[in-house]
């Protein structure tokens, strides 16, 4: 039996879209799409029901004349070469070839029709894949650690925790009308490799001694998320054994679903209730749906590595490796994608695994193949030896495909990045991400540098450009980054970051002082004197 929308009693307090949620299920489309809009075709879609789709894992593809781009939930990133395969023939025969890696580790697609769903859903059922809920207000997928079950430096491996946890919310009705998307995040590895701070629920590894015994688990955040209003995520005091996890994901999410705001939709996603609440009531009022839980015990979280794996590395399986490769700005292809699957199943484990950063994991290789893996042709551009700039860029869709999105930043991402890499000579990583909207998608509030896209009038008439923010970081010590006064032609953008860039590289204290360290050190208003200069120089 369904639970009580007691939330609901008061229309007065729903905005527009959550009277349509009441009306019908967004679960509901999966079903009218196979049944009714793949036969009708899209002419025959209301717009009500185009807002739907999301559940789906669907949205509406720019310009909205007809075609779809769609998300497939890769639980923490890990999926077989069977299911990759299934992915690769999607995208030839549907996706005109095209495949992205996202930001939350699940696979994207682009040019889908309405007609080709059924058959795109019954493929991805037949590989255990799902779409489903990849979008709307709903538990999406859920990110982790690429590297589990093979990671060093992992408390212990998750994968089964994040399986119980995904099939648990997977279509379930109790909780697909949440009053705003939900992330979670789930990894017990130490240098936090799910992004924690940034998600609405993170599970990250911890250690309690407990009548007398060591116990390894995992402490809990809340109220993470980006967007226009970005909240960094505050910790729980309660420490959680593995197998109650799952339990505790239920009860925030019910205490989410049943308080979290639904009047005003720019202000229902869960930071905002954490944020008026507290933790310490949002701690009581989650232990009174859940029961008494142990208080926090030893963050086992180190560092933060930016979830960056590129290069060959030793697994916990002695003679074993695991070879991270660079995919610029997240973009692949149906012919890359095969060859990664027939390398991984004739020399690895059978398995890719995809990263927040946008790239790609292979694993299980034997130290005795490692050198002749490395000559495959396909890792010539998704090399584990990637340019510098080119390996730390990240780029959210852009206006080429994404309706929100006012500038294009996909191939602005790569000419910024290629531009660096033959102008400046930097081994210390600089992460800098483009997103094409405030919604940042592209996570440019954590980066080194992010970019936001924005347009500026000139003499030539309105052309894109960009805010520039310096200065973020996750881990120990997580903060946003900084934004600067000025906004950047896009057409400057890569001469403009590359005086900063070189500003930060000749006045460090050595080469170990990271940029993030060095903005620190020096101050915000020291690059907005230098961001004025670059703009000086660029009209000059």
């Amino acid at each position: 039996m369904a639970y009580e929308k007691k939330w609901a009693e008061d229309h007065s307090q729903l905005n527009k879209v959550e009277l349509l949620k009441l009306e019908k299920d967004g679960l509901d489309i999966i079903r009218t799409i196979i049944d009714e809009y793949s036969k009708k075709g899209y002419a025959s879609i209301p717009e009500e029901e185009l807002n739907r789709f999301k559940w789906a894992g669907v949205y509406e593809q720019k310009p909205k004349d007809g075609y779809f781009m769609m998300r497939v939930r890769i639980n923490a990133g890990k999926m077989t070469t069977k299911q990759a395969r299934a992915l690769a023939l999607i995208a030839r025969d549907y996706g005109r070839d095209l495949i992205d890696v996202t930001t939350r580790q699940a696979i994207q697609f682009h040019w889908l029709q309405v007609e080709d769903l059924p058959d795109i859903f019954k493929r991805l059922d037949e590989v255990g894949l799902y779409s489903y809920e990849a979008c709307g207000d709903c538990p999406r997928t859920i990110v982790g650690n690429p590297l589990a079950g093979i990671d060093k430096y992992e408390l212990l491996d998750a994968t089964p925790i994040v399986e119980e946890v995904n099939d648990f919310f997977l279509l379930n009705r109790d909780f697909s009308n949440l009053p705003r998307k939900y992330k979670i995040s789930i990894s017990a590895n130490i240098y936090n490799s799910a992004l924690a701070e940034i998600n609405d629920l993170s599970f990250t590894p911890a250690v309690k001694q407990i009548d007398g015994e060591e116990v390894k688990g995992f402490h809990v955040w809340v109220g993470g998320g980006l967007s226009a209003k970005p909240f960094l995520a505050q910790q729980l005091d309660i420490f959680v054994r593995p197998e109650e996890v799952l339990k505790v994901s239920v009860g925030v999410t019910t205490v989410f679903r049943d308080f979290g705001y639904r009047k005003k939709r720019h202000q229902a996603r869960l930071k905002f209730l954490v944020h008026d609440w507290g933790v310490d009531k949002f701690k009581e009022v989650l232990l009174d749906h859940i029961g008494d839980m142990p208080v926090r015990g030893e963050d086992m979280t180190k560092e933060w590595n930016a979830a960056y794996f590129d290069g060959v590395h030793p697994q916990t399986q002695p003679g074993l490796n695991f070879i991270g490769l660079s995919v610029p700005v997240g973009r692949t292809n149906t012919e890359e994608f095969i060859q990664l699957c027939d390398l991984s199943d004739q020399f690895g484990d059978g398995i890719i695994r995809t990263t927040m950063s946008q790239n790609i994991v292979l694993s299980g290789f034997k130290d005795e193949d490692v050198e002749k893996v490395l000559e495959y042709k396909v890792l010539q551009r998704l090399t584990p030896n990637p340019n510098r700039f080119m390996s730390r860029t990240v780029s959210c869709t852009g206006n080429e495909f994404c309706n929100l999105a006012i500038v294009e930043t996909k191939k602005r991402a790569v000419d910024v990045a290629n531009y660096l890499d033959e102008n400046i000579k930097l081994e210390t990583p600089v992460r800098i991400h483009f997103v094409g909207c405030p919604n940042s998608c592209g996570h440019k509030y954590i980066a080194d540098i992010g970019l936001q896209g924005s347009l500026i009038k000139t003499a030539d008439g309105i052309v894109d450009a960009f805010d520039v923010a310096v200065g973020g970081i996750l881990g120990p010590g997580a903060k946003f980054n900084d934004k600067l006064k000025g906004r950047v032609p896009g057409d400057s953008v890569g001469p403009v970051l590359g005086h900063l860039i070189t500003y930060y590289k000749d006045n460090r204290i050595d080469e170990h002082e990271s940029f993030h360290q060095y903005v620190q050190r020096v101050g915000v208003p020291a690059f907005q004197q230098k961001l004025d200069e670059a703009l000086q120089l660029q009209v000059s």
